[in-house]
């Protein structure tokens, strides 16, 4: 999953955790921070890299406004220009016109969400903040995909949580192995649909087995569906959008501006509540109270929201086409006599190569970098147990793109 707030592109380092805290040691800093992060060996190799000049075809980036994309930057401008935005109005939930634009947007994707349902926020990571905060105990564990992005272990850490994994099985596509789920102490279960980077939605059957647990287990789902806008080849079970289903459970839908509109800067993200109204009710009741605590979203991009919508349009269709193309010039250069294999995905900006095993996908990335001066993700920071894999962003400027996976098909084909 990647995030408003995500960590780096080709993430530098890995979250250790130390226990039991020392005070010594670790000052007199909350235990929430008592984890090391050591530089991993590719963040080290991309920095001597860099370092010594060479130019490198970086396959990592996921910051659209980053990648050659072409941005209205005039009516953005405008849009943020609202000259009510002087005036400051406290609303928890968010401004009842700017929910109201999420709840149209929904209606889009074919989902019915009255506005009173919808919060907003600054970003998909405070939505987890907030929600963890809102069904949390110290102690309790948050139930997260694997394979996923490694975001959820500081995310669950920083609100005294573990983050518990459950297991994505792949057998020509991805589906939940219901046998990896413990609800035990547990605070809430997420799933990601699109997962990053995997690019799967979530299936029908699964999502209804889900749910009936979840309620059985009286814990709610936190369901992130950032990269819902982006599909490649959505199965036919595919759900498109979480808040628009039938739903035993307690559940709340994450989106926000920088995905579907490709404004990541403009910080914004919302939070759907759907489920029982018995048990809907009461939590909005109590996430009011936790937001009015923060108050974090500004008020000139509420305003502007419904506008930024529409601008959204166009970049979401610049960022889908890029993304298509990519892919497809993937799958074109990949030839059937290649010892490389691409995953099929239904949706996202990832993709996923399978290489030999003739070594582990981090030396893999290790000798593309230092050799061919290319940097790919291997499939391990995202726990994918696929073999040897190599995960690259399909939102890289095309000339980029080329180069660097002919290189990669290069390296690969000639081992």
């Amino acid at each position: 999953m990647c995030h408003d707030d995500e960590l780096p592109d080709s993430t530098g380092y890995n979250i250790e955790v130390t226990k039991p805290h020392d005070p010594a040691r670790d000052g007199p800093f909350s235990r929430r921070l008592a984890w090391t992060v050591p530089e991993n060996r590719l963040a080290a190799a991309e920095r001597e890299v860099r370092a010594s000049g060479r130019r490198v075809f970086d396959l990592t980036g996921s910051n659209p406004t980053a990648v050659g994309l072409p941005y209205p930057a005039a009516a953005i401008a405008a849009a943020l220009a609202d000259p009510a935005a002087v005036h400051y109005q406290p609303t928890p939930r968010g401004l009842p016109a700017a929910r109201a634009a999420v709840a149209s947007d929904y209606a889009r994707r074919g989902a019915a969400l009255a506005p009173d349902r919808v919060f907003l926020v600054a970003s998909s990571s405070e939505s987890y903040a907030l929600l963890c905060k809102l069904f949390g105990n110290p102690g309790q564990a948050l139930l997260v995909p694997e394979p996923s992005y490694p975001l959820f272990a500081y995310l669950a850490r920083l609100e005294s949580l573990e983050a518990r994994p459950y297991r994505l099985l792949y057998d020509g596509h991805w589906h939940i192995d219901f046998a990896t789920l413990d609800f035990t102490n547990v605070a809430a279960v997420v799933v990601v649909s699109p997962n990053n980077p995997t690019g799967s939605y979530l299936g029908r059957s699964d999502w209804r087995r889900l749910a009936e647990l979840a309620a059985e287990a009286g814990v709610p789902v936190i369901a992130d569906e950032v990269f819902a806008d982006f599909p490649i080849a959505p199965a036919r079970d595919a759900i498109t959008a979480v808040a628009g289903c039938p739903t035993p459970a307690l559940t709340f839908s994450l989106g926000g501006l920088s995905k579907a509109c490709g404004l990541p800067q403009l910080k914004l993200g919302w939070i759907a509540a759907s489920g029982p109204e018995a048990l809907v009710e009461p939590a909005l009741a109590n996430l009011e109270l936790v937001a009015d605590t923060y108050l974090s979203v500004g008020t000139p991009v509420q305003l502007a929201l419904p506008r930024l919508f529409e601008i959204g349009a166009g970049i979401r269709a610049s960022i889908h086409e890029r993304v298509l193309r990519n892919r497809q010039r993937l799958s074109e250069r990949i030839g059937a006599s290649s010892p490389c294999t691409l995953l099929p995905a239904e949706a996202g900006w990832s993709a996923i190569l399978r290489i030999p095993e003739t070594m582990s996908d981090e030396t893999w990335a290790l000798r593309l970098l230092r050799d061919a001066s290319v940097l790919v993700q291997p499939g391990y920071f995202f726990d994918l147990r696929l073999g040897a894999t190599l995960v690259v962003s399909l939102l890289v400027p095309p000339e980029d793109f080329d180069e660097g996976i002919a290189r990669v098909l290069s390296a690969v084909e000639s081992v």
